[in-house]
């Protein structure tokens, strides 16, 4: 069932229109699902969009985190979606979790977003399993739906704040913005500054549970678009993190091979949030202007917005494709690669939702038919690292043989 399938059904889905849009039982654009569409994961998130779409609107009217929406997918088990069946996850491949969140997207764009930072620090300990790592925190996600919410974002080679060592651990103090899901949080995935370290500057990276002493949210975010992400400051307030609990200790400024895991395994994932957002304006803007299909502008507009959409598709595919399930290798050219794909995918889901603004024609502008939010909520793919420019330094040097850090 597609979300035009729902909403025609069910007269009491709230999709923010003042009738049904549309009159064709099916699609007029294809699904994509960037993996078997048989997938029992993906199935299960196609039914839960109906529920989706009648919050969706809500929270961004009101600009308020999906706190309905992480509570459903917690109860059906996606928490652990992607730890492997022998841990007592779901099993789903990276694949699979990439069309969920497109088809959560449909629904939510809020929530498949949010949904997309707690999936990418689990994949990463995935990749650390498939390649025989310690990955305690897959057996915990999977008993307890445990959410991770990362920083990794705001913090990428940098970071920020302060770390002091103490006996047993250190004592940190942050402000971490945006923590994109952090009201549903559970455990905060981070780094911080240590700057006094014996061997020059390091960057710690660990991890701190939401009900730790020292730790507060407070509701910074209120944004054009994904206003649902709930994505606000988390204050660290000389909290105390134990040795245990810190992960990885490395050099600042310099890149570290942990770089090129979380971006082959995260963007795929976060880009599959904005091909769903690009398919579904597509679908409704096609729909929207069935009543002037003769006009020789408006074919021309729908097969441009096609193309576009098409671009975005099958990048992200090869996103999808380059991660080998989480086998691939963590190196620099990889990550580059998905960085140069991740910039492409971006351009080519806003070109989507721009001209389906215009295919739509003047009902498109209209708030009621729910593309003009699309548009707003695509742009968030702009803010994920790296921008564009950024990332053509990055990749740019990298070719060139030059350290790719000093411009990025």
């Amino acid at each position: 069932m597609t979300l035009l399938d729902a909403t025609q059904s069910n007269p009491h889905v709230d999709t923010g229109a003042t009738e049904p849009i549309g009159a064709s039982p099916t699609p007029s654009v294809p699904h994509w699902t960037g993996a078997n569409p048989d997938s029992r994961w993906v199935a299960a998130a196609r039914q839960l969009v109906p529920q989706l779409v009648e919050r969706a609107v809500q929270h961004d009217r009101d600009g308020t985190f999906v706190a309905d929406c992480f509570d459903e997918l917690r109860a059906q088990g996606f928490m652990s979606l992607l730890v492997p069946t022998e841990l007592g996850g779901g099993g789903a491949s990276h694949a699979e979790a990439c069309a969920v969140l497109s088809e959560l997207a449909r629904g939510c764009p809020s929530t498949s977003l949010s949904y997309s930072m707690h999936s990418h620090v689990v994949g990463a300990q995935v990749w650390r399993h498939h390649h025989d790592l310690p990955a305690p925190v897959l057996g915990s996600v999977a008993a307890s739906q445990m959410t991770l919410i990362s920083t990794g974002a705001a913090d990428w080679i940098e970071s920020s704040g302060s770390a002091v060592q103490v006996d047993g651990g250190f004592r940190i103090s942050a402000r971490k913005m945006p923590a994109s899901g952090c009201p549903g949080g559970d455990v905060l995935v981070t780094s911080v500054c240590w700057d006094s370290a014996p061997e020059g500057p390091q960057v710690i990276h660990c991890s701190i549970p939401f009900a730790a002493d020292g730790v507060s949210i407070l509701p910074t975010w209120d944004t054009m678009g994904m206003r649902g992400t709930g994505s606000d400051t988390v204050v660290l307030d000389d909290v105390f993190v134990p040795d245990e609990s810190v992960a990885l200790i490395r050099p600042a400024g310099t890149w570290h091979p942990v770089w090129s895991i979380v971006l082959g395994t995260a963007l795929p994932l976060i880009m599959s949030t904005y091909v769903g957002i690009a398919g579904l304006a597509a679908e409704r803007a096609i729909e929207l202007a069935e009543r002037r299909a003769e006009r020789p502008d408006v074919a021309l507009l729908t097969g441009r917005m096609l193309n576009r959409l098409a671009v975005g598709r099958d990048t992200v595919r090869a996103m999808i494709d380059a991660s080998d399930n989480l086998h691939f290798d963590n190196t620099r050219e990889a990550a580059a690669a998905a960085l140069t794909r991740k910039t492409n995918a971006t351009e080519a889901c806003i070109d989507t939702v721009r001209i389906a603004l215009e295919v739509g024609g003047g009902p498109a502008f209209g708030r009621q038919n729910g593309i003009e939010r699309l548009f707003r909520d695509v742009h968030g793919a702009l803010y994920h690292p790296l921008s564009a420019t950024r990332q053509e330094r990055f990749t740019g040097r990298l070719a060139l043989g030059l350290d790719p850090l000093d411009s990025a």
